[in-house]
Formats: C-alpha cells, sequence, structure tokens
C-alpha cells in the first residue's frame, strides 16, 4: 500500500489546485481581416483598367521637351452575360505619348508603329479580338481577358509623377462607360466599369448569333474568301463607296500581312512593285522549296495594291474581273451606281502553323488613299456572316464565301491635314480677284527661303487667273501699285493647290442672280468624271434653279436638307484634262485645263438676300470628294469696275516692270 500513496497524493494536488486566472491565459489570436475587394470583383460588365509600371528618363537631355519611356497594361475582362466580339478600347493619351510596341492589340484607324497617339488612340484585338464570358468558359480568366502590354515615350511628366490617360472607354456600339477613377490603394491605375446602355436598341441576333452585323461607313472593303487549300487560299477584294460626296481616283490601297503571307497572283489589280526578293531570303523558301518564285507577285509585308486600266479588263491573266480595271476610280452612287465599286481577287499563300484549310487570317491595318480625294480612316477586319453570291451554273441559288470579314473606312476631316484644292472670289462689282491663300496646300521649305509664307496673298487682275502662279508676277506687282497697296518684300507665296476654283458673282439684279463658277487643273494628272458640289447658305440654296454648262441638282447631305448643289460634266464634257503647253509655242505659258458654266438663281423664295456679302458665295465647295479651302475676304463693292483707263494704265506698268527686270 505504501507505493500508493504518492500516486493519490498527486490525484489530490491536480484536482485541488486553483486554476490560472483569465490574465494568465495566451490572448485571443484576432481572425485575419478580409483581403479588400478588387474593383473587378464588382464589375458586373466590361472591366477596363490601365495601370503604369514604370517610368525613366531617355536622352536627349532637354529641359523643355525632356522625353520619357513608359510602361503599362491595359486589361479588358469580360465579367457580363454576353460575350464581346471585336472589342475595342479608348485610351485617352495626353502627353504626347509615341506608341513603339502593343502586344496582342493593333490601333484601329490602321497606323504603323511607332506612333503619335498624345491625342487618343482606339485599340482593338489582335488575333484574338472576342472576350467570351465566365458562364460560357468556368470562369476560364484566359478566355476572358484581354492584357496589352503598352511601351512608349511620353514628354514632361518626371518620375515621381505618374502619366495617366485623360479616360479608358470602351467604344463598341450599345455599351456605357462612367468616368474612370484611380482605385483606393494605387494611383498608378485607373479603372471603370462598362456596361449595357439601357436605352440601346440591343439587336438579338448580336448576342446569339456567330458574327457581328455588318456596319455602314462612307467606303466599306470586304474580304472574302472564296477558295480554300491546306497551304494557300483565293480572296476577292471588293470596295464600294456609300459617300454621296466621297470617291477615288487612283486609288492606292495597303495593308499588312500578319502571318508571313505572300502574294502568288492576282486578277483586276497588281501591286506596285513585283518583288519576291524577302521570299528568297526569308523562311518562306524554306517552307516552299519546290515554288519558282520568279512567278511570285510581291512578298512585302506591306504591299501596295493599285487598279488596272481599262485596256486590261477583258484579258485573260489579268483581268476578267466584274467592277475592275478602271485606274482607280471608285465614283459615288449619285453620279454612277455601276462605277461605285472596285474588286479584285488574289491567290495567298500561308505559313506554317497555318497549313490547314480552315485557318484563315485576314491582312491588318487596312490604309486606302487617292489623288486629290478625302483621306480615310479604316477600322480592323470584323468577322462577318460569309457573304452570299449568285451561283456561277444559273441555278436560283446563292453561294457563299467561306469566310468575310468587313473593313470600315471614313472620311477624316483632321484640323491638321493639308488641303489640295483652293478657292478664289471675284465679283462684277469689284475688279480685283481675291485669289486663293497663301501656301493653301502647303509650302515647302525650299520655297520658304525665296517667298512669304506667313504674307496674305495679293490681289490680282481677272486676266491673271489663267496664267500659272510663277508667270504672273509682273501682273500682280503693276496690279497692286495701280491699287495704292504696298507691295511686300519677299513676295507671299503661292497656293501650290493642284486644283483651284473661281467662284464670280455676275449678275445681282430684282428677280435673281448669276454665278460662274470655273474650273482650273494646274496638275499633270486628267480628271475623268470629275464631280462639284457647292454647300450654300440656307437663304441662297433655296434660289437654285440651273446651271446652263453643267448637269447640275440639289443633294441633300446634312439632316437631309438640300444644301448643296452638286455638279458633273454634260456628256462630252465629262473629262477635266491636266495643265499644258499654250499652243503658241512663242508665249512660253502653260495653260490650265479648265471647265466653266454660270448658275442662275432666282430671289422668288429668298426675300431680303443680300448677294454681295456672305449669302451670295459658298460655305463649303468639294471638288472630287475634297473639301477646297475658301479664301478669308470677301469681294468688296466699293472695288469699282474695270474702265479703260485702268486697263491702259496696268499694260504700261506692266511693260515698265518687265523693262526694269530685263
Amino acid at each position: 500500500m505504501g507505493f500508493l500513496l504518492p500516486i493519490l497524493l498527486g490525484v489530490f494536488l491536480l484536482f485541488t489546485a486553483t486554476p490560472p486566472s483569465l490574465s494568465q491565459l495566451p490572448p485571443e489570436i484576432d481572425p485575419p481581416a478580409p483581403a479588400p475587394i478588387s474593383p473587378s470583383e464588382l464589375c458586373n460588365g466590361i472591366f477596363l483598367s490601365y495601370t503604369f509600371i514604370l517610368g525613366r528618363q531617355i536622352p536627349p537631355n532637354d529641359t523643355t521637351d525632356q522625353p520619357y519611356r513608359f510602361e503599362s497594361v491595359l486589361t479588358v475582362l469580360n465579367n457580363g452575360r454576353e460575350e464581346l466580339k471585336e472589342w475595342r478600347v479608348f485610351v485617352g493619351f495626353q502627353h504626347h505619348e509615341i506608341l513603339t510596341s502593343a502586344t496582342d492589340a493593333i490601333i484601329v484607324n490602321g497606323t504603323d508603329l511607332p506612333a503619335p497617339v498624345g491625342n487618343g488612340t482606339i485599340f482593338a484585338g489582335y488575333p484574338v479580338s472576342d472576350l467570351k464570358t465566365a458562364i460560357q468558359t468556368a470562369g476560364d480568366l484566359k478566355q476572358m481577358t484581354a492584357t496589352i502590354e503598352l511601351v512608349g515615350t511620353q514628354f514632361m511628366v518626371a518620375p515621381p509623377a505618374i502619366p495617366l490617360p485623360s479616360n479608358i472607354s470602351l467604344v463598341n456600339d450599345g455599351w456605357s462607360c462612367p468616368e474612370p477613377t484611380a482605385t483606393p490603394l494605387s494611383k498608378r491605375q485607373i479603372t471603370t466599369c462598362c456596361i449595357r446602355d439601357p436605352t440601346f436598341e440591343v439587336n438579338t441576333t448580336t448576342i446569339t448569333d456567330k458574327f457581328l452585323p455588318r456596319q455602314p461607313g462612307d467606303l466599306t472593303i470586304m474580304y472574302d474568301v472564296i477558295r480554300a487549300y491546306d497551304q494557300n487560299y483565293l480572296a476577292e477584294v471588293t470596295m464600294e463607296n456609300h459617300n454621296p460626296l466621297g470617291r477615288l481616283d487612283h486609288w492606292e490601297l495597303s495593308f499588312d500581312w500578319m502571318r508571313e503571307e505572300f502574294i502568288q497572283k492576282m486578277q483586276g489589280a497588281y501591286p506596285t512593285v513585283v518583288d519576291a526578293t524577302k521570299c528568297i531570303f526569308g523562311p518562306q523558301s524554306q517552307i516552299y522549296t519546290g515554288l519558282d518564285f520568279a512567278d511570285v507577285l510581291t512578298c512585302e509585308r506591306r504591299p501596295i495594291i493599285v487598279d488596272l486600266p481599262p485596256t486590261k479588263a477583258e484579258d485573260p491573266v489579268l483581268g476578267k474581273i466584274p467592277s475592275c480595271c478602271r485606274n482607280g476610280t471608285i465614283l459615288p452612287r449619285t453620279m454612277d451606281p455601276s462605277k461605285s465599286a472596285s474588286v479584285f481577287t488574289m491567290q495567298v499563300a500561308k505559313m506554317p502553323p497555318d497549313f490547314n484549310r480552315s485557318a484563315l487570317s485576314p491582312p491588318q491595318n487596312w490604309r486606302i488613299k487617292g489623288t486629290l480625294n478625302p483621306d480615310y480612316s479604316c477600322g480592323p477586319p470584323v468577322r462577318v456572316s460569309p457573304t452570299l453570291y449568285p451561283d456561277p451554273s444559273g441555278m436560283p441559288t446563292n453561294k457563299t464565301s467561306f469566310a468575310s470579314w468587313q473593313i470600315v473606312c471614313n472620311i477624316t476631316h483632321a484640323k491638321t491635314e493639308t488641303p489640295k484644292c483652293c478657292v478664289s472670289y471675284s465679283a462684277f462689282f469689284n475688279d480685283s480677284i481675291i485669289p486663293c491663300n497663301t501656301c493653301a496646300c502647303g509650302c515647302v521649305s525650299e520655297t520658304r527661303r525665296t517667298c512669304s509664307a506667313e504674307t496674305p496673298s495679293l490681289l490680282i487682275p481677272p486676266d491673271a487667273l489663267l496664267v500659272p502662279f510663277e508667270n504672273r508676277t509682273s501682273l500682280t506687282v503693276a496690279w497692286n501699285a495701280l491699287k495704292h497697296k504696298t507691295i511686300p518684300n519677299p513676295m507671299p507665296c503661292g497656293d501650290n493647290c493642284g486644283v483651284s476654283i473661281n467662284w464670280h458673282i455676275a449678275t445681282d439684279y430684282r428677280g435673281g442672280w448669276t454665278a460662274r463658277i470655273t474650273i482650273f487643273n494646274w496638275g499633270e494628272i486628267d480628271f475623268p468624271d470629275w464631280f462639284l458640289a457647292v454647300q450654300m447658305k440656307k437663304p441662297a440654296i433655296r434660289g437654285f434653279e440651273k446651271a446652263y454648262s453643267f448637269n447640275a441638282s440639289l443633294l441633300s447631305i446634312e439632316g437631309g436638307v438640300n444644301n448643296t448643289i452638286f455638279m458633273e460634266g454634260l456628256p462630252g464634257l465629262e473629262y477635266l484634262v491636266a495643265e499644258r503647253d499654250e499652243l503658241d509655242p512663242k508665249k512660253n505659258l502653260r495653260v490650265p485645263g479648265k471647265q466653266q458654266s454660270v448658275i442662275q438663281f432666282s430671289k422668288k423664295l429668298t426675300p431680303g438676300i443680300n448677294v454681295p456679302e456672305r449669302d451670295g458665295f459658298p460655305a463649303k465647295v468639294i471638288f472630287n470628294g475634297e473639301e477646297c479651302l475658301l479664301p478669308d475676304v470677301l469681294p468688296l463693292p466699293s472695288g469699282g469696275r474695270r474702265n479703260g483707263f485702268d486697263t491702259m494704265v496696268l499694260l504700261c506698268m506692266v511693260i515698265f516692270v518687265v523693262a526694269l527686270v530685263i
């Protein structure tokens, strides 16, 4: 029993011992604080973020305009219930940024990198342009998200300041984005959540259909794959003009191949340079070992395509394509619907890993331009429903293309664009001509050394309208001396426009008034099927009756209002020839091509119209789709009429000036 005594004593002490106080217990551990909720988790639409990663100063050292490298990330996340097709996001750059690279995206207007984007730009996804939903992918972020890494140069925002854009927004139709805000934990990021605009009428087919609907535009380009093989395909390219005042002359079409493709054959058009050198020394020659590259048309990554002349329309190798071979002329439908489109085909060779029939990818960064035509900005190719074609067998059925993409191009009106034509004013109540503005169509640096680009143009006599600018100096000096005008030194530069239009108020009487319009072609290119559009103020346009030597009609342009006179040549007068030598070789002068007509207006519907003032002069003049620059001043009624004495004095002064020069 002796050995049990210690055990019993221990048990007694265990149960009778005083429990420790609460103060002696270890302190309770607080549960971890919940992680902050990401702004993207609160968004049930399209979440956008722009995050500045880093920046550093780069050469040269310039305290007035110091450049800095920036790196940032643009993120597009689809947290909504519908697939986002062909996403496009505007980034409001505001620090004179120059973008040098962008991963998995392209600039919508087709600008090549490096590109100035200081006024903001729109990005589109490439090669993946659609973002699926979490519902479709079981929350697979790779299919829901687009991450674009941006690198470029910005100016005058030195670290630690952060050059964030002023705005980010989704520009797809039917979406509304609030102003972006900075995230609470970082000043390097701005975010916004875009939701469906409840006022936008959603086309339900765009949600369930596989393709987006075709969009309107001033000019649309269809890229249709009509034959598909493992290693190549045949594409048909169709350009259609939908703007009543838009047109193209001698069009040039360019685009970028993104997957090392090259053009083997073409019908209906041709590259400006036929050269397979880049294929011979590139990866293409290693894949196509049995191909004779002497028969390949072009291996340029960015080829330039032009139309064929009419003489090739029936050529069995180069032509035989409907709506081809018109020297690159695409007219508005208001002139001739049959000439409002241009078509060509090309056989495109592919490269691995695209060696299967279904691997089809259109070129990107489309751009089109013409001679003395408006500038166009083209969006990226958008996959649309296959194009329907009449069955060639004559059966009452349609065939479809294997794949179709639409490129929408719209006329741009950038303030930095230089006009290509100009307007001069004159009137019966003033014997001086107000010529086109100085450097109306630009001035090259070489000419600025001998003339002034800032001095306003000088008045000229009517006789000088048909004289090239470089030959009218004596007439101009003598005329301004006669009018007691100061002759500047140096003299103002010319307008440098290939086409000029003179608007002359010929008569003004109780029942109506007339204007004479003259088109001068100072260039080296003829203009077949030319047209001229004159937009007048509302009081004047209501009085339009007819044009005597042009085919003229009223055209509804803005808001359904007939405010534009559309003019074209009558049969036999549709051709505006280029500048040519004077028939008399002794005169040694160049003579411009010219077309002229008188326009009749009535005052019956326009009581109180003031013709000598602004009412009698156009508000806008458009030649072949290009808006022409108007003079800054109008003729004054106090200028007087020219008489025989003035003409005799002018002639004597011209002879005197010429004698001094000799």
